[in-house]
């Protein structure tokens, strides 16, 4: 590829020369004393056409070379190499060319790699739920177990199980690719907290948990998908219950800020461990003991950003706190 570009740049680099020579024979013609006198100005444009071949020759190298460099990556990258990349060098506007390559091979690693992990990480949450199913129906079949309700129950609940996670990844992969459906429209805030508060009120009763609500006063109108909104909360409220003693509390605070308003979810739960946190919104992210897939937090964060949002996470390893901004 690279002879067959700069064969094809060179063919264009004879015919701008053959071009200025046949106008520096005019201009020889032209500045002559007569028939066969070239007078005085042929020497000096003959020295100048001259520079003039070698300039164009040193800048069509300078500018082609970085340009192959392109097109010979491009091939690697199409073969599946996306460790490719190539020099920056050149011309500025090369230089860009090279510069916006590297980052469209550094973002296609890294989204093939996300791709590889995310099929690793579904396969191993869908075995067990399949193995449940699995085992129970062949018992089924061959008589071990009565075909009653208990025995039909647990497959039912498996392909619930199976059903809710790949509802989750369906949302959590449409919302990072940015082609999520939002239906905004003006919301107060104080109605999206107090619905989720009624959801799970019954829950923290049954766990003997307190769940209090401290919501400010005035609150800023926002344009917010409140069925989106509703699932942020529900996903944050229901991690805190499950990881919330009998006896402790759950504290859902609003106030404004700035255009927009501020929310934070607090527990006074088992805490996350320091090691742990800076992952707690990626994709399976969970305590050893937790029943539910790990995707909640992760949804609840393409969710927020989608919003144009901004979500966090803290622990003191006593308790945790989920707070998240939404713009007005």
């Amino acid at each position: 590829m690279r002879r067959h570009f700069l064969g094809k740049f060179v063919v264009v680099l004879g015919v701008a020369v053959v071009a200025i020579v046949g106008l520096s024979a005019l201009a020889g013609v032209f500045f002559s004393r007569g028939e066969g006198d070239r007078g005085p100005f042929f020497p000096i444009g003959l020295v100048v056409v001259v520079l003039v071949v070698l300039l164009v020759v040193r800048a069509g190298r300078r500018f082609a070379s970085p340009i192959v460099d392109v097109m010979e990556a491009a091939d690697r990258v199409a073969a599946g190499d996306y460790e490719s990349r190539v020099e920056v060098r050149g011309p500025r506007e090369v230089q860009r060319l090279g510069a916006a390559f590297n980052a469209m091979t550094e973002r296609l690693g890294s989204n093939e790699d996300r791709r590889r992990q995310l099929l690793a990480d579904v396969a191993h949450e869908l075995r067990t739920p399949l193995s449940v199913i699995q085992a129970n129906l062949e018992a089924l079949v061959d008589g071990l177990y009565p075909a009653d309700e208990t025995h039909l129950r647990s497959v039912l609940d498996e392909t619930k199980v199976m059903a809710r996670l790949l509802n989750d990844l369906q949302t959590l992969s449409t919302a990072e690719a940015g082609a999520l459906t939002l239906h905004l429209e003006p919301t107060e805030p104080r109605h999206l907290i107090e619905s989720a508060v009624r959801s799970f009120a019954a829950q923290a009763g049954e766990a003997g948990v307190r769940l209090d609500t401290r919501v400010a006063e005035s609150l800023p109108e926002i344009e917010v998908d409140r069925l989106r909104i509703g699932e942020v909360l529900g996903n944050v409220l229901s991690n805190a219950l499950r990881h919330t003693a009998a006896g402790g509390s759950v504290t859902l605070e609003a106030f404004a800020a700035g255009e927009g308003v501020s929310v934070s979810i607090a527990d006074t739960g088992t805490g996350i461990p320091p090691e742990r946190l800076p992952h707690v919104f990626a994709r399976f992210s969970r305590a050893a003991d937790s029943p539910g897939t790990g995707l909640g937090l992760a949804i609840a964060k393409s969710l927020i950003e989608a919003h144009g949002g901004e979500i966090r996470a803290e622990s003191t390893g006593a308790g945790t706190t989920i707070s998240f901004t939404l713009p007005g």
